[in-house]
């Protein structure tokens, strides 16, 4: 069970999620955490979430980026570490920064996984 995300796609791809979770980023952190980055080769496939997904929310957010420099992205802003993150340190809202870390700025796009516990998403070209 969870969120896998697979790429059809004929380029190298990199994904970042973003999923509400008030008891690790409540209060300053907008109750939404941040989680990423996962390497996806063509034709591969990453589980990025490995829980039931309708025990949070209908509603995912995810951002990959190409290694062509293709994008899926959305209106929903953040700030994320260039190099790998999550839990309490990747709060939407409360961003803790680490010295010598480089941060990037990036819109996630919204999925809707409906009441679905399980939910693949195929990225195509």
């Amino acid at each position: 069970m969870g969120l896998t995300i697979c790429s059809s796609y004929p380029s190298t791809v990199w994904t970042s999620i973003m999923f509400y979770s008030p008891e690790t980023c409540g209060g300053d952190g907008g109750d939404f955490e941040m989680m990423g980055w996962w390497r996806i080769e063509p034709g591969a496939c990453a589980l990025v979430y490995a829980n039931d997904l309708d025990d949070l929310n209908q509603f995912w957010y995810y951002f990959v980026h190409a290694a062509d420099g293709a994008v899926w992205a959305g209106p929903f802003g953040a700030n994320v570490p260039r190099t790998a993150y999550g839990g309490d340190q990747a709060c939407w809202g409360d961003q803790k920064v680490t010295a010598g870390t480089e941060f990037e700025s990036i819109g996630f796009r919204e999925l809707d996984i409906g009441d679905s516990d399980d939910f693949t998403l195929t990225l195509i070209a």
